[in-house]
């Protein structure tokens, strides 16, 4: 099997069960992305250098084909009347498909950190079958120092495979559907086939903190923030596309988009989703007539908060 880029030389690809592969492809930067996408059919580069790739028939997320697995840890802390239920063999069934389906291919995989608080984040690895979803991934979660990966073990694990079409029967889907997102929050495992909208990964990530950190004196919300020049605060919600990042890092305020910081009013903190630096550093967000700046070099504003 082919390596490249740097992992844990102790942790690889078949501590979760991923053998006989062709390759696979660690923590690859964005340019090496891009050119695995490209040169794989994946996506194409328009006007700008933004990498663009079609999601086929879904064009967002599939909340009607999430699945939890049920065990002791979940049976009575998740409100089932909200959540579609997985047994333990079905998801099981799922797992050892998808391992099945992947020997042969290449995969991509990124070790990141969900979550920016050192205290409450998660590190997650992220196994992709197409590049533009590992350079998605990437830049949606935050990045450890190169320095880091070396020693790097995950505390959960996603395994991204549009390609696998789940079997409702053999796997505990949806009859008639031909993707499923599966959670076992008890192993930190999160299986992913049948779409190839990107978005399933970031959102799976959040999922899984939604359901620990509250435990933890935590709530977690879809928001975003900004801190004033008082040092007052302001929380911005909002359903996707509403405005929340665009209002968030208002030049006249000091934005805490980026950093961890706790108000001595409000208690909370800011935890980003994305391997952003200092707001001062980032250049100004494009206008929707000028288009997307390349992905490879765009700043990603999406805030999660926490409350305590």
């Amino acid at each position: 099997m082919q390596e490249t880029g740097v992992r844990n030389g102790a942790h690889g690809a078949d501590k979760f069960g991923l053998k006989d592969l062709k390759a696979v492809h660690w923590n690859l930067t964005e340019a090496p992305l891009y050119e695995h996408a490209i040169r794989n059919g994946e996506a194409t580069v328009v006007a700008g250098g933004a990498l663009c790739a079609e999601t086929g028939h879904h064009t967002g997320r599939s909340p009607k084909d999430k699945h939890t697995v049920v065990d002791a840890l979940t049976e009575n802390t998740v409100w089932w009347d909200g959540n579609r239920k997985q047994s333990k063999e079905h998801f099981d069934n799922l797992y050892a498909d998808l391992l099945a389906h992947a020997k042969g291919k290449a995969l991509f995989a990124q070790d990141l950190y969900g979550g920016a608080d050192p205290k409450y984040r998660i590190k997650v690895r992220v196994y992709t079958e197409l590049a533009w979803h590992s350079l998605f991934i990437r830049q949606l979660l935050i990045r450890p120092h190169r320095s880091e990966l070396a020693g790097y073990v995950p505390d959960m694990t996603v395994i991204d495979m549009p390609s696998f079409r789940p079997d409702a029967k053999r796997h505990g889907g949806r009859e008639g559907s031909d993707t499923m997102v599966a959670i076992d929050f008890t192993r930190k495992i999160v299986l992913i086939c049948g779409t190839s909208y990107a978005g399933e990964m970031k959102k799976s990530v959040f999922t899984t903190l939604n359901f620990y950190l509250p435990a933890q004196g935590v709530m977690p919300m879809h928001c975003s923030a900004n801190v004033g020049k008082n040092g007052d605060s302001a929380l911005f919600f909002g359903l996707s596309g509403t405005g929340k990042t665009t209002l968030s890092p208002i030049r006249t305020a000091r934005s805490s988009v980026t950093t961890s910081t706790a108000g001595a009013r409000t208690a909370f903190s800011i935890s980003k989703a994305a391997a952003t630096p200092n707001a001062s550093s980032c250049p100004p967000r494009p206008s929707r007539r000028s288009g997307p700046p390349p992905i490879a070099s765009a700043r990603f504003w999406k805030t999660w908060c926490l409350i305590r």
